[in-house]
């Protein structure tokens, strides 16, 4: 027996071929649509792909079976109860599927959709154990598939009807197999078809019972309150792939890569509605890039957050590195974004050529932000991550805004005002920054590193969106602090190292914003400590941290500026008069 799993990790996607080895034929189950791969395997290893079998009707990438189907005259299968605009050879629950030794059983498991199908796979047609079972969006490594999808589409399915289904499928179907049977779901950890997907793709039906949360005893009441609670944001192409993959579309081409086309070429397109999409890293597009452009990095996950952001209703014209054209061109294909109008030849030369469409982006390192939280009074700041990320933690007084509803989501955002937008690490803030560039917002920036730099620092973080707006941190006047200092207070300048030298005042402690944090248990708990740096605003965030870890700490107000204008000292390490950077 042949079975392997071809897994897609930017769309956390996992297809299958099975194949019998003494016949030659194969299937393919769920596939992804660049078929190349299945074909590739299929003359490597001698098989025939007679049948592609949809486990049910995907929303979250475009299926291959139209694709395969044309390349092999394969059958397409999905559950009897799969309603689409193609040929389809239906499949029942209980039927059987012979590739000659290793055999296929139809279980119908409705519940993630009403067509939802689950395959099990038997080595040899006798064996009263199988070697495992395909389970689609049914049942996942850690989770089982969220019921709420065509309910939020209004499809006509309420999410509750449509987990208690899924609950009796899992528990009158899937359940009953041995324990031994191995698990291969269509989706492991990042997709959006489940809440707390695993990262391992496969598993057994006996881990599966011990260890997933969905499959614990429980009535059907508690497992639909269960699996519809706190499910992540229904990413917006979900409805338009949903509904791609039951019509007779046109076919992706995987091998021809965009034409190529010149700046006029280009600006004549996007004058037309077009969208303009560079496929670079953040650091190269933030460094130079066609003014307007959407960046959506190719070593993220590509096609879902363009897929967030961008509408399958426009026509896209990529503007970075033409040799990643073919691979953005066929990445957009499989969310079903076909219409990829061309590339940009030579983005170099035609900046060069051209310098008034050239742009830069903004990004801010965790202290700039503290510093413009404590000096922009109408910062709009703006958390990109999903609800279950956020529910760690956000920076104080961000507005949670999910790249899946980003788009959507802008309504009392004032184009005209400073706008920061951060993430986890940095990627998806700057789809999110460029998109709103885009959208002719004129004060963007993203944060470099993130939410996980900034409370990888030890900065204040807050479970209420609502709290924490500047202003809130106590503070104390330089005169004020410069008396408290010689009273036997600490004052601890949380300014970078280049500024510290160029000038600080006498008596201060240097211990950079990022470093406070490690080094907690040297700063003394029995004296107070007096937070400064440049402005006021990383000194406010420092002291905030410090006093939710039980320090007395009050904030420099107006940091070293405010304490060089009060005429208070201001000293280089060799005693020098120095000055405030």
């Amino acid at each position: 027996m042949i079975l392997t799993q071809h897994y897609l990790a930017c769309l956390s996607h996992a297809s299958y071929l099975v194949g019998d080895e003494t016949t030659g034929r194969a299937v393919v189950v769920d596939p992804r649509r660049d078929v190349g791969v299945y074909l590739d395997e299929a003359v490597e290893r001698g098989l025939t792909i007679e049948r592609i079998i949809e486990t049910h009707v995907h929303a979250d990438f475009l299926s291959g079976h139209l694709e395969l189907a044309a390349r092999t005259g394969a059958v397409i299968s999905y559950g009897d109860a799969a309603a689409v605009d193609f040929a389809i050879e239906p499949l029942r629950d209980g039927q059987r599927l012979s590739l000659g030794e290793v055999t296929l059983e139809v279980l119908a498991t409705p519940g993630h959709t009403p067509e939802s199908i689950c395959v099990v796979v038997y080595e040899h047609p006798g064996d009263e154990v199988p070697y495992g079972v395909l389970t689609g969006d049914t049942l996942f490594v850690g989770d089982v598939g969220r019921p709420d999808l065509l309910a939020s589409a209004g499809a006509g399915f309420s999410a509750d009807e449509l987990a208690r289904q899924l609950h009796r499928s899992l528990q009158e179907k899937v359940l009953r197999l041995p324990d031994a049977a191995r698990v291969f779901p269509a989706h492991g950890a990042g997709s959006a078809c489940g809440k707390q997907l695993s990262s391992a793709t496969s598993s057994t039906i006996g881990e599966q019972r011990r260890t997933n949360y969905a499959l614990q005893p429980m009535s059907a009441e508690q497992f639909v309150a269960a699996v519809t609670e706190g499910q992540p944001v229904r990413p917006r192409y979900f409805a338009f792939d949903a509904r791609r993959n039951r019509e007779l579309r046109p076919l992706l081409d995987e091998d021809v890569a965009p034409p190529m086309l010149d700046m006029d070429e280009v600006l004549a397109l996007q004058a037309a509605g077009a969208v303009l999409v560079d496929p670079r890293e953040p650091a190269e597009f933030a460094a130079g890039h066609v003014r307007g452009a959407v960046n959506i990095g190719l070593q993220g996950r590509f096609a879902e957050w363009a897929g967030d952001v961008l509408s399958p209703d426009r026509d896209i014209v990529l503007v970075g590195d033409p040799d990643l054209g073919l691979q953005a061109k066929v990445r957009l294909g499989r969310v079903g974004f076909d219409r990829v109008a061309g590339q940009l030849a030579d983005l170099a030369a035609s900046l060069a050529t051209r310098p008034d469409l050239a742009e830069t982006s903004s990004r801010l390192t965790i202290e700039q932000l503290a510093e413009l939280r404590g000096l922009e009074p109408g910062l709009q700041l703006i958390d990109v991550r999903n609800p279950g990320e956020t529910a760690a933690g956000t920076v104080p007084g961000a507005r949670e805004i999910p790249l899946a509803a980003f788009a959507g989501w802008l309504e009392g955002l004032k184009p005209a005002g400073p706008v920061v937008v951060y993430c986890a690490s940095g990627y998806r803030s700057q789809v999110a920054a460029s998109l709103l560039c885009s959208m002719g917002f004129s004060d963007i920036s993203d944060v470099l590193g993130g939410y996980g730099a900034w409370a990888g620092a030890g900065l204040p973080i807050s479970h209420d969106a609502s709290a924490g707006e500047p202003g809130a941190t106590p503070d104390i006047a330089p005169s004020s602090a410069k008396a408290q200092l010689d009273g036997g207070a600490m004052l601890l300048d949380v300014r970078e190292p280049v500024e510290w030298d160029a000038g600080h005042a006498p008596g201060a402690s240097a211990l950079p914003m990022r470093q406070v944090h490690e080094q907690w248990s040297e700063l003394p708990r029995d004296r107070r400590i007096l937070v400064i740096c440049r402005s006021g605003g990383r000194s406010a965030a420092v002291t905030d941290s410090l006093r939710g870890s039980g320090f007395d700490a009050v904030n420099v107000a107006g940091g070293m500026r405010a304490w060089a204008a009060a005429g208070l000292g201001v000293i280089t390490d060799s005693g020098a008069p120095g000055t405030v950077i």
